[in-house]
């Protein structure tokens, strides 16, 4: 997704946009993965050094619940922000030696399909990172 694009989806979803949110959408759709709410800040701070932090915490949730982008924590002590993909994929992390893999939506499938038969519940299984360990940190274990 482009900012163009991000910028149309404001919009129609009754949104202004204003130079600030303008600036964060660049930012994100830049960075190519994921993004520090503080790194956002830094980099915006660059192009227009009077923003304060709680514009882009506020455009960051705005763009979360808009769904255009999907905080995640990573491990790194902070969320992270990342364009939403289509199609959507997870995170395996190792817990030892900080491997990151990206795995398919397709591995929640069942479990998606599990909680709509069974529970009635509508899941949002869009984006995970899931803590754990790699083949070779358990060979060495």
């Amino acid at each position: 997704m482009n900012p163009v694009s991000m910028v149309d989806d404001l919009r129609q979803k009754g949104h202004r946009l204003t130079p600030q949110r303008e600036m964060v959408l660049s930012v994100i759709c830049e960075s190519q993965g994921h993004i520090s709410a503080d790194e956002i800040l830094k980099r915006v701070r660059k192009r227009y050094p009077y923003l304060n932090k709680s514009a882009v915490y506020r455009t960051l949730d705005l763009l979360t619940r808009t769904n255009l982008v999907h905080p995640t924590d990573l491990g790194q002590g902070c969320i992270e922000y990342e364009i939403h993909q289509h199609p959507h994929h997870h995170h395996l992390l190792c817990r030892n030696c900080h491997k990151m893999v990206e795995a398919d939506e397709s591995i929640f499938d069942s479990v998606e399909k599990t909680l709509r038969e069974d529970y009635g519940f509508v899941a949002d299984l869009d984006h995970f990172a899931i803590y754990g360990l790699c083949r070779k940190c358990q060979a060495q274990k």
